[in-house]
Parts: structure tokens; sequence; C-alpha cells
């Protein structure tokens, strides 16, 4: 009796796995050192790209991929970057809050239901000194990508 083979990743497996995604600046996410995630395959968590690289592989693998710049989240879009008056900024979040370029501040989305993030760039502009100007792009926008996985469980 030989045992059966692993079971390996399909459209709309549910994954248990530790990966990791960095940038050239360093890791984005990275959940090796704590409990694994779990996700389902074509929900919207992880980019196509990176859940193409998926495909395929069986429990139990490491593997890691070099994901050319723009293929998993997309070109950097230059409309994504936004200016947000202090006045919204009090009616969304702490009314307190001082902004510091490099600070990821969370926005809820229109519907409520969800969150966004945008990073701070800069803070103040002429004539408007408060306004502090955001990027919503998401961090790995347009740049060059290692992701790194290790296949827990595949169900």
């Amino acid at each position: 009796m030989g045992s059966s083979p692993a079971p390996r990743v399909q459209p709309g497996s549910f994954l248990t796995l530790h990966y990791r995604l960095a940038g050239p600046q360093g890791d984005i996410i990275n959940t090796f050192a704590d409990k694994p995630a779990t996700l389902t395959l074509g929900s919207g968590e992880l980019s196509p790209a990176v859940e193409q690289r998926l495909l395929g592989l069986e429990e139990g693998a490491r593997a890691t991929f070099e994901i050319p710049a723009g293929e998993a989240f997309g070109p950097r879009n230059p409309e994504m970057l936004q200016w947000v008056s202090r006045q919204l900024l009090r009616e969304m979040g702490d009314p307190d809050e001082q902004y510091q370029a490099g600070d990821v501040v969370q926005f809820p989305t229109p519907d409520g239901l969800g969150s966004y993030a945008g990073a701070v760039q800069q803070v103040g502009r002429e004539g408007a000194p408060d306004a502090v100007l955001f990027d919503f792009n998401h961090p790995l926008a347009g740049q060059p990508v290692t992701f790194e996985v290790q296949l827990v469980g595949v169900l």
C-alpha cells in the first residue's frame, strides 16, 4: 500500500501557509515567525500573479518566486497620489493625529465595510499647510517582488 500523493493547490483550494512578500526595501508581509495564514485561492486575498505561482504546488512544498516589477501589484498609478484636507482627516480619524512622511494610515471605504491604506508622502503645501499627500498605491506597486511560500496544508 503506497501512501496517497500529497494534495496539490488548485483554483479554489483552501490553504494554510506561511508566506513572505518583499520588495526592494524589504519585507511587507512575513508570517514565518508567526502563525500561518489561511486563505482561499481566488478570493482576492493574494494578487492573481501571486496565486498563479501557487497552483500545482503540493502540500509541504516550500518555494521562492521572483515576480517581475509591476506584475504582482500592477504598475504605480500617479492618480493614486492624493491630497487629503486636514478637515477630512479629522472626520475620518483621530483629530489630534500628527502625520509624518512614511506613516501608513487606514481609511474606511465609502461603504464603511472595509479599509484601505495610504502612505503619507508629504505634509503641507503652499496655501494648505495642513493638507497631507497620501499614496494609495500598494507599497509594492511597480516593484519587483520576492514571494516565498511554505504550504502547511491544502484542502
